[in-house]
Formats: C-alpha cells, structure tokens, sequence
C-alpha cells in the first residue's frame, strides 16, 4: 500500500502550531507521511517592500530561522504523539516564494494528498507570509485543502460533513469518491448534506436521492454513509447552525467558480464562515 503524504504548512505562529498539531492528529489516524513547510518571501523582493521599514535580515539567516523553526516543530508534534502506535515519518522544507505557488508546486512533486494550514496568521508585519492567507489559497489550490481554526479540538475525527446543493450531481460524485477515499481509513461517517431553502424536497427528489446515495455506498464499498437536509434562507447560516450543532468534526465543500456556495468562496464570505466556525474545512477543488 503506498503512503498517504500530508503536508502542513507553517508560518510558526500559534494558531500555525494548533493546526499542526491537529494534522499530526490526522497522519497518525490515516497513517501517513507528514511533510513540515515554511514558505517565506526575501522583504527586498517584495512589491510592497520600499512601502515599509524591514529588519535588515540576511538570507542565510531567514534560512537558518526556518530550518530551526521546523526542527522544533517537529521535535514537540513527535513528544505530543508518544502515546500514539502510528509514529509518522517527518520531512521538513522550507522555500523563498509566495505560499500558495510554493505550496501547489510541492503538492504535484510530493504527490502530497492534503495540505493542512491554520486559519489565522501572526499579527503585524512578519516576514514568514503565510498565515493569514487562507482566501488566496482556497482560490489557489490545486488539491485538498484543510483550514484549522485554533478553537478545533484536537481529537479523532469521526464525522465528515460534505455540503451541497445538487446543482452538479455527477461532479459532486467524483468529489465525494475522492473524499470517501481519503476518509476511509479514518472509519469516519460521511454525512451529505443538502443545503437548501425549500420547505419540501419532494417525492421525485427523494427517489432520485435514495437512488443517488445507494449507488456511492455500494460503488465506494464504505457503508459509513448517511444524509441531512437543513433548511435555511442563507448557506451560511445553514452551514454554521450544522457545525455548531450537527457534532460534525469537519465540513467539506467543493470550490468551484460558478454554482453552490460561490458566494463562500469568494471575496470576504469564505473568510467570514471560516473566522466563524470552530471546526475544520476542508476544500475539495472541482477537477476539470
């Protein structure tokens, strides 16, 4: 069986820290491989950089500063996880670019199956970038993207919530294929939830529904699979009342320019509805 790779980036803040310890929660559940990023960008290369005063750092030393950071990460995700059977094995990288690219450039080398990152970044001016960039990575990625807010519990993940609408039944089923995949080895439920704002679904609906989610189950051979509808005017209203009360442990949504929850996905709402709930998301980008 070949490994699964799990990357998590860091920009060594503390919400940064938080999501690395969940994700090394998360390798030790689905017994993969972890890789430990630091992207960070030379202030002189910077577009903004004549615009503020910077410490004059050497590049050597934003080097050795990371190499160190990591190291130290590593050493207190490894003494937090004694107690677990499953002792991933760690790499740790740090490169000069702008997060998003550095990150989808190891994600196609590494052939890394989730990326992991917190949600929040240092406050001020620091010149390791990526923290607070969760937007411009949901609109950047290229493969599954998990954002830890630093309220998520560090504990074992045992449900999955994947949100939809059914405007793209057949694209939504790759996604959800692919989810089921990276799940299973968590023995998680997966709950498909359809957000909507009618009252009533209708007979034909539910034929088509029974129909629609017999064909995962038995197709995916993972009977861990169940459904809810929840009803309300706004997505993300829905969607927030679902986290907080739906003892879901991760929400998954796919990212697609056009469609369900684009309106989450865009401008500053994904930014709001991640600032707003208290477990993980998980963003799935459609395929072409």
């Amino acid at each position: 069986m070949i490994m699964k790779t799990l990357l998590i980036a860091t920009d060594f803040s503390d919400n940064a820290k938080h999501a690395a310890e969940y994700g090394y929660g998360i390798a030790t559940q689905l017994r993969a491989n972890l890789l430990l990023l630091n992207a960070f960008m030379v202030p002189a290369e910077m577009p903004e950089g004549g615009l503020v005063t910077w410490p004059l750092y050497d590049y050597d030393d934003l080097v050795k500063n990371a190499a160190d950071g990591l190291a130290e990460l590593e050493t207190e995700l490894r003494k937090g996880g004694q107690s677990q059977i499953f002792k991933p094995a760690v790499k740790c990288m740090s490169e000069v670019g702008e997060a998003s690219t550095v990150i989808n450039d190891i994600v196609d080398k590494e052939k890394v199956r989730l990326t992991i990152m917190g949600t929040h970044g240092t406050s001020g001016i620091s010149q390791f970038i990526l923290g607070n960039h969760s937007k411009r990575m949901i609109n950047a990625t290229t493969g599954p993207l998990l954002l830890v807010p630093s309220p998520a519990p560090l504990t074992p993940v045992k449900k999955v919530a994947f949100a939809t609408d059914f405007t793209h039944p057949d694209k939504d089923l790759k996604i959800i294929y692919e989810l089921i995949d990276l799940i299973k080895p968590l023995n998680a439920e997966l709950l498909i939830t359809h957000v909507q704002d009618k009252k009533d679904e209708g007979i034909q609906f539910k034929k088509w529904l029974d129909n629609f989610l017999g064909d995962i189950s038995n197709k995916a051979d993972y009977p861990n699979i169940y459904y809810r509808s929840i009803k309300s005017e706004k997505a993300d209203k829905g969607l927030n009342w679902l986290c907080k009360h739906g003892q879901v442990d991760i929400l998954a949504m796919v990212h697609r320019k056009h469609g369900f929850l684009a309106q989450l996905l865009t401008g500053s709402h994904t930014q709001k509805l991640a600032n707003q709930i208290d477990i993980p998301l998980l963003i799935l980008p459609e395929k072409e």
